[in-house]
């Protein structure tokens, strides 16, 4: 027996260290075995078979009576009974910031829409992430902090009821609705935030809301476990769409993602651990799937990588970029594996996109892009950079990115363009078996290390070699 624990322990160590230590991928086979372990750790959580109707709580589909209160009763009910679903039925329901709890999935059936109230108000301050720093701010209009077994699921509409009149000018661009003498404006607050976090304030005392107009995120479990998001379709978010922060074991499986607002990134899993996104539709105003892990000191102190994620079967459409790691990756990224996706857009300016500053720091590894298909993008099918933002004392690293089974129909400037430090070079660098047409030239580069080129053809020519 106790050998059979000891021999136990010793394959959880390996299994450990192949998902974390520093590594160069030899072929394909060892990253796709790493997926095929990581599918295996991802679980959907399971509810009770109990329905909590929310009309039965005296819901009113009007798109004009605040459910907020009644959703809130549901959702306790639920919880406080063992779990099940709280079921929103056809029609349209106006709410304010919905909370999350324990063994509860919220379920959107055909037909259902909920709309989100467009008055502050509704949003009370918590504690959350914005832009990858600590703060007390307005809730994400969907919300949970440290809750275990929770879902959104179903057919149904999450409506965040965003425009150009209502959160999106407040980021000061005329392009929103923003303009002189229009009150709301992010941009002090941001630098105050900013500020804050380089002084190390205490996230708790680091306060906005009313009168600083950071807008908040759309759906965001916050160190939570176990989070299934499924079927539903989101539309006009103020900000990012879905942010999951410091939370392990998430699958996000066929949701629609369509909002062209400021900074309406699609997905952007954060500091989390065990995600898997597959079959979802991204058509957004910024990354369609960002990860990340932080800002600068932010990022730093908590230390924890975004790691162990799968991004498959999906379709990124218009949006900055298809996957993309950063910019708010201070505490490093690792084990990201992106397969069989499809990108196409004349607005899509990257496919892959790793991007960082000296301000960040933070290693990145480990990053698999596999059979990946590109009708048309603008800049660079593959772009590292660290140089985004400012500059700091905190040199970032890039390293063992493999990039196999690339086509793409209509390239944009460059097929490769990278940017990186002369004493921190992106090492181990791999494609295979990809073909690029359609670019204005074959590269961009500076500091590579150990590149390993096969079958790469860019505009019908061979590239044997990154100079």
């Amino acid at each position: 027996m106790k050998k059979s624990l000891l021999l136990g322990l010793l394959l959880f160590s390996c299994i450990g260290i192949s998902f974390s230590q520093e590594k160069a991928w030899t072929s394909s086979k060892q990253p796709l075995e790493e997926v095929e372990i990581l599918k295996k750790k991802i679980r959907k959580p399971e509810f009770a078979n109990r329905d909590f109707l929310i009309t039965d709580f005296g819901a009113i589909a009007d798109g004009q009576t605040k459910n907020t209160a009644v959703l809130r009763k549901a959702i306790e009910a639920c919880s406080e009974a063992g779990g099940g679903r709280v079921v929103v039925p056809q029609g349209t329901f106006l709410t304010g910031a919905i909370y999350l709890e324990s063994n509860v999935n919220l379920h959107l059936q055909k037909g259902s829409t909920l709309l989100f109230s467009r008055d502050s108000s509704d949003y009370p301050l918590v504690f959350t992430r914005w832009e990858g720093m600590e703060c007390m701010n307005y809730s994400p209009f969907i919300y949970a902090y440290e809750e275990t077994n929770i879902a959104i699921t179903g057919d149904g509409l999450l409506d965040g009821n965003a425009d150009n009149n209502h959160w999106w000018y407040w980021c000061g661009a005329r392009k929103y609705g923003w303009h002189e003498g229009r009150p709301g404006e992010q941009k002090p607050a941001r630098a105050l935030l900013h500020q804050q976090m380089a002084q190390q304030v205490d996230p708790r005392k680091r306060v906005f809301g009313d009168g600083h107009f950071l807008r908040p995120n759309f759906i965001q479990p916050y160190r939570c476990s176990n989070v299934w998001i499924e079927g539903v379709k989101m539309i006009n978010s103020p900000m990012w769409n879905l942010n999951p922060v410091l939370c392990n074991n998430v699958l996000i499986e066929n949701v629609k993602v369509v909002s062209h607002g400021p900074n309406n990134d699609g997905c952007d899993p954060e500091a989390c651990s065990n995600v898997w996104i597959t079959g979802c539709f991204f058509d957004t105003g910024d990354d369609c799937i960002a990860i990340k892990s932080g800002r600068d000191e932010d990022g730093r102190n908590i230390g924890r990588p975004a790691e162990n994620h799968i991004i498959e079967n999906c379709s990124m459409h218009e949006g900055h970029g298809g996957v993309v790691i950063g910019s708010e990756i201070a505490g490093g990224a690792r084990n990201i594996y992106a397969l069989n996706n499809v990108m196409d857009s004349p607005n899509l300016d990257r496919a892959l996109r790793i991007k960082t500053s000296s301000s960040r720091g933070g290693i990145i590894e480990n990053v698999f892009f596999y059979n990946t298909k590109v009708g048309q993008y603008r800049e660079a099918a593959v772009r590292f950079n660290m140089f985004y933002e400012k500059p700091g004392d905190h040199i970032p690293t890039i390293r063992n990115i493999w990039v196999e089974n690339l086509e793409v129909t209509k390239g944009g400037k460059y097929a490769i363009l990278s940017r990186a430090y002369p004493e921190s070079p992106v090492t181990n660098f791999t494609m295979i078996n990809c073909k690029i047409d359609g670019v204005e030239l074959p590269y961009q580069v500076d500091h590579l290390k150990n590149v390993k080129l096969k079958n790469v053809r860019i505009n019908g020519k061979p590239l044997n070699e990154l100079k």
